[in-house]
């Protein structure tokens, strides 16, 4: 036992929970923090990123492509605010963070003080939990409690704030072991259950999400699906957790899903959905969803069980414990033809070139022919986001980094460069000119940093996502959707130290993307599409899997 100061002991706790990089920006009412990670810097790396929302995202992408949590710190008031949309992004899609802030010392807290901001108050409805220590002696336990909870059960961020006189404050710290983490046990009978119902299906079908990767699923799910003849499907947040080059993958689920999925998922006769939240952009008509079926739910959270759609039985737990489980009590299939229809259907329906000039699909591919299969590959939100999902195939689990619950335009830069630190790989970026233009600051974290991100920004000059519902949806009335923006790229990336090629016809694309991916730099490369290119298939708002449009 030693007597150290509080921002030591935040430090220290950090370094026992294996914390080796954090993401931040210094102010006023953290730096007694940021001096105490300066004089450990031989044991805890820090990254200063160009904004905080960046350090949010970078701390999100870092827990992503790792699995473990990551750490983001800030100061009080606007730093403290600015990382809300990080946090609750993650909160979103169950990413495991802790973000630890300063505020003004514990008898100005309530006056309204320089700075001042209520943290806690705000991030309440999206952290799974936050503290505000106003006692330095409860400091390294609640920092402990805070990783402890950030990744039992459902994951998700957890708040500290820890006002400067806290920090400065002195006591005795006793280091401790972090206790492995232990997983709620399941219930026989919902085994018993669901492997009966299993059983007694002919035509069954899985759905994977994000639980999956959470998990550690994978391998399990592949095992799981080839005793069963299934077909695989997986939402947005579930891609990479089954492999795309299986015989038994089908495709992605959803508005843009694969077209093959939207027919045949209604002739199912069972659903096993494993670690997915049955979302607005899933079952759209939930009244009409899944109506000819049963449906099994695995899921580690209760509060997901019968929320959305309601489930004919359902296994609470770990969703690799709970196949794992499962998996002696099943009956190989008997049947291939259920299988064989899904596979054939998928091969009958393709997706189609999004462009002419210049075909974003044919990027993506060919990042992904000239990629390792555990590049990791981030995006921002809108059209790129979903060409991606739809094209790229990825093959591992935590390759895929992306915001599927909140949907932040602007966090894919962050969060590759978040993934940098947590792979010593150079990430690639898709993004579009919209989305990076909200944070396009940390071009310059990546190239101080030596992150070599590769972005791939497809430059409409449009919102295209918005103008895709606007053309189809709202009589072609482009309100606030044409960029016009003036921005040189190559001039934007010299500026910032990068390097920049561009992209404007099919056969310069093998070419570029080589050369890209060959170099170690941070590279933008614009890639110039047209405005009104489209995502396909696409399943319009509110309705049923067979109101999809294929093609206009």
């Amino acid at each position: 036992m030693k007597k150290l100061k509080g921002c030591q002991i935040i430090v220290e706790c950090l370094i026992e929970q294996g914390v080796d990089c954090v993401f931040g920006y210094p102010g006023g009412q953290i730096i007694d923090t940021f001096d105490a990670l300066y004089l450990a810097s031989d044991r805890i790396k820090q990254v200063l990123t160009s904004h905080e929302q960046g350090a949010a995202h970078a701390a999100d992408g870092y827990a992503r492509a790792s699995g473990k949590p990551g750490v983001v710190i800030a100061t009080s008031g606007p730093g403290a605010t600015n990382l809300v949309t990080g946090i609750a992004n993650a909160y979103m899609d169950s990413v495991p963070m802790v973000a630890i802030t300063g505020n003004v010392p514990v008898p100005l807290l309530g006056r309204d003080s320089f700075q001042e901001v209520d943290i806690a108050g705000i991030t309440m409805p999206i952290t799974k939990h936050n503290y505000i220590v106003k006692d330095v002696t409860k400091l390294a336990d609640t920092v402990r409690e805070a990783f402890e909870i950030a990744m039992s059960g459902r994951r998700g961020p957890v708040l500290i704030d820890v006002p400067k006189d806290v920090q400065q404050a002195v006591c005795d710290f006793e280091p401790k072991t972090p206790e492995n983490h232990v997983l709620p046990p399941l219930k026989k009978n919902e085994i018993e259950n669901a492997a009966a119902m299993i059983n007694a299906s002919r035509r069954p079908y899985i759905m994977t999400g994000g639980g999956c990767i959470s998990s550690g699923a994978s391998e399990s799910i592949v095992r799981f699906a080839e005793k069963l003849g299934a077909p695989v499907c997986s939402s947005v947040m579930g891609l990479g957790s089954f492999p795309s080059s299986h015989p038994l993958f089908a495709g992605l689920v959803g508005m843009h899903g694969n077209a093959a999925v939207a027919k045949t998922l209604p002739e199912c006769d069972l659903l096993i959905t494993l670690g997915a939240r049955f979302s607005d952009r899933v079952a759209q008509d939930r009244k009409a969803f899944m109506k000819q079926a049963k449906i099994l739910h695995i899921d580690i959270d209760d509060a997901e069980i019968d929320k959305n759609i309601r489930s004919d039985a359902h296994l609470k737990g770990d969703v690799k414990t709970a196949l794992e489980a499962l998996l002696p009590l099943l009956a190989p299939t008997s049947e291939s033809g259920w299988a064989k229809k899904v596979s054939e259907l998928k091969a009958a329906h393709p997706f189609r070139p999004a462009g002419k000039k210049l075909d974003p699909r044919k990027i993506i591919e060919s990042v992904r022919r000239n990629s390792m299969p555990d590049t990791k590959i981030a995006t921002d939100v809108g059209q790129h986001q979903m060409w991606v999902a739809q094209s790229y195939g990825f093959e591992r689990p935590r390759t895929f980094l992306t915001s599927g619950g909140l949907g932040t335009m602007g966090f894919g830069l962050g969060a590759a460069i978040g993934a940098a630190f947590a792979s010593g790989s150079r990430p690639v970026l898709f993004t579009g000119d919209g989305s990076f233009h909200m944070n396009m600051n940390e071009l310059a974290t990546s190239v101080k940093y030596g992150a070599g991100v590769k972005i791939f920004l497809f430059n409409n000059n449009v919102l295209g996502m918005v103008r895709q519902w606007q053309t189809l949806f709202y009589g072609k009335r482009y309100s606030s959707t044409v960029l016009d923006l003036p921005t040189d790229y190559e001039a934007l990336a010299k500026a910032f130290g990068a390097k920049s090629m561009t992209i404007t016809k099919n056969d310069e694309i093998e070419s570029v993307v080589k050369e890209a991916l060959g170099t170690k730099d941070t590279v933008l490369i614009n890639c110039v599409i047209e405005s009104d290119d489209m995502v396909l298939p696409m399943i319009p708002p509110g309705k049923a899997m067979n109101d999809i449009i294929e093609e206009l």
